[in-house]
């Protein structure tokens, strides 16, 4: 994994843990949001508004139902930002 690769995963790492209300050792890259922690579709939105900010990039909406764990939420965010 490169610098960038791993930089970009802690800050939206971080974005997750605040707005799930995670301790950072709760959240693993394939625990499901939903599942395992929770989360309510309001707190996802929030994620998804919160990662936008950060990123600069627009998600597409239709995303949405793939942003389930911190892999998935990667990996829409970088096709978004086309990392």
């Amino acid at each position: 994994m490169t610098t960038a690769v791993s930089e970009r995963m802690q800050q939206i790492r971080e974005i997750v843990c605040t707005h799930l209300e995670l301790d950072d050792a709760e959240l693993t890259e394939t625990s499901d949001f939903a599942d395992d922690h929770e989360a309510d579709s309001l707190s996802l939105m929030d994620v998804l508004a919160a990662l936008e900010k950060k990123f600069g990039v627009t998600i597409d909406q239709g995303q949405f139902a793939r942003m389930t764990n911190l892999r998935a939420v990667y990996e829409v965010v970088s096709e978004s930002a086309s990392w």
